[in-house]
């Protein structure tokens, strides 16, 4: 379910908070950005939703799914640390 517009600014301004990289992007730019990345995941929920392996996919929640897409993708990014890493 796509994000209404209070939550969409909450998440560019908790990008704007923790970006660490230098930005020469206008906030206006990064609420387009986050716009789209949200219409993204919501038109390709589907097609996330049928890669996942048939096990994981009939047993674990919306929720679930979401926050393992997260978790892939932070640390993807070099965000995610997790306790093995040491």
């Amino acid at each position: 379910m796509a994000l209404d517009s209070t939550n969409r600014a909450l998440v560019g301004a908790q990008f704007m908070r923790e970006n660490a990289e230098a930005a020469t992007y206008s906030k206006a730019e990064l609420a387009a950005a986050v716009a789209a990345a949200d219409d993204w995941a919501d038109a390709n929920a589907a097609a996330y939703n049928t890669a996942l392996p048939a096990g994981f996919r009939t047993k674990a929640t919306t929720a679930q799914k979401a926050a393992l897409l997260c978790f892939v993708i932070q640390r993807r990014s070099g965000r995610l640390r997790v306790e093995e890493d040491g």
